[in-house]
């Protein structure tokens, strides 16, 4: 179940580079909506380094 875990929370960045992406995408087109973006993709790095930080945490408890 741990793995799961594991390949999950990398979903994570990939949603964050989706949204990076969208970002250079609409910089120039629509300012506002690349700023949302950006919060998303602040939002998605933060879920990842949380999500391997409690996945560690459980490993180290379940030792």
């Amino acid at each position: 179940m741990m793995k799961f875990f594991k390949y999950f929370e990398y979903a994570y960045l990939v949603i964050a580079a989706f949204f990076l992406f969208e970002v250079i995408r609409l910089w120039n087109v629509e300012r506002n909506r690349s700023y949302l973006f950006i919060f998303f993709v602040i939002i998605a790095i933060f879920m990842f380094l949380f999500k391997r930080r409690f996945r560690r945490k459980l490993e180290d408890k379940n030792r």
